[in-house]
C-alpha cells in the first residue's frame, strides 16, 4: 500500500513516514505540507491512500480532498486531524473522504484502519462516531436566517431556483444570491451538498 502523508507540521510527516513504513505492507512514498502540495504529490505518485490533515496553509484538507477525488477517484483519502467536531467530519465526508481518524490514534490501530480503508470500507474512529451520534448543540443551520432556512429546505426538496422563487414570492436572482450566501456560511460547494447536509440535520 503506497501512502502520501499530508500535514503542515514536517515533524508529523516525518514521524508517520518512519512509523507506517515499518508495516510490511505499507510504504510512505511522499509527504506534503499543504493541500496544493498534496494534489501535486497525487499527480506525480498516484498513491493508494492519502493521509490528510484538515487545517493547513495555502489549501486546506477539505478543498484538497475534493480536488483529489474529482481527479483521481480511486485514491482513498483518510482524514487525520485533531478536529473531531461534526462540521469538519461532515464536510470531509461530503468532499469524498472515505475515512476520518483523530491524531491521537495509535499507529498500530491506524495501520489496521488503513487496511480496512483499502478493502473498500468507510472508516470512522470511535471519537468521530460518537460526535456524529451526539452532535454539538447549536449547529450550523442555526446561523441561517429564517429566509435562508426556507430556501435550504426547498433545495433539499429538489425545487429549482425558479420554483423556490415562486413558492416564496421572491425573484429567481434573489434565490440565487441567497443560495450563494448559504453555501458560504455552511462551507458547502453546491446545492447537492446543501441538500444532503440539510437532510442529515433533520
Amino acid at each position: 500500500m503506497n501512502i502520501v502523508v499530508v500535514d503542515d507540521d514536517p515533524l508529523v510527516c516525518k514521524s508517520l513516514k518512519v512509523l507506517l513504513s515499518r508495516e510490511k505492507d505499507m510504504e510512505v512514498i511522499g509527504t506534503a505540507n499543504n493541500g496544493a502540495e498534496a494534489i501535486t504529490a497525487c499527480c506525480e505518485k498516484v498513491p493508494h491512500v492519502v493521509l490528510m490533515d484538515i487545517q493547513m496553509p495555502v489549501m486546506d484538507g477539505i478543498q484538497a480532498t475534493r480536488q483529489i477525488k474529482e481527479n483521481w477517484p480511486n485514491i482513498r483519502v483518510m482524514m487525520l486531524t485533531t478536529f473531531k467536531d461534526e462540521k469538519n467530519i461532515r464536510l470531509a465526508i461530503l468532499a469524498g473522504a472515505e475515512g476520518y481518524l483523530i491524531k491521537s490514534t495509535e499507529v498500530s490501530d491506524m495501520a489496521q484502519q488503513l487496511r480496512t480503508l483499502m478493502s473498500g470500507s468507510t472508516v470512522l474512529g470511535a471519537d468521530v462516531l460518537k460526535q456524529l451520534i451526539q452532535p454539538t448543540e447549536g449547529e450550523n443551520l442555526e446561523q441561517l436566517t429564517p429566509r435562508e432556512k426556507d430556501i435550504a429546505e426547498l433545495v433539499a426538496q429538489g425545487l429549482s431556483n425558479r420554483e423556490i422563487g415562486e413558492h416564496l414570492y421572491i425573484g429567481e436572482g434573489t434565490v440565487r444570491n441567497t443560495l450563494s450566501v448559504i453555501l458560504e456560511k455552511l462551507q458547502l460547494r453546491d446545492r447537492t451538498q446543501l441538500a444532503i447536509y440539510y437532510l442529515k440535520k433533520l
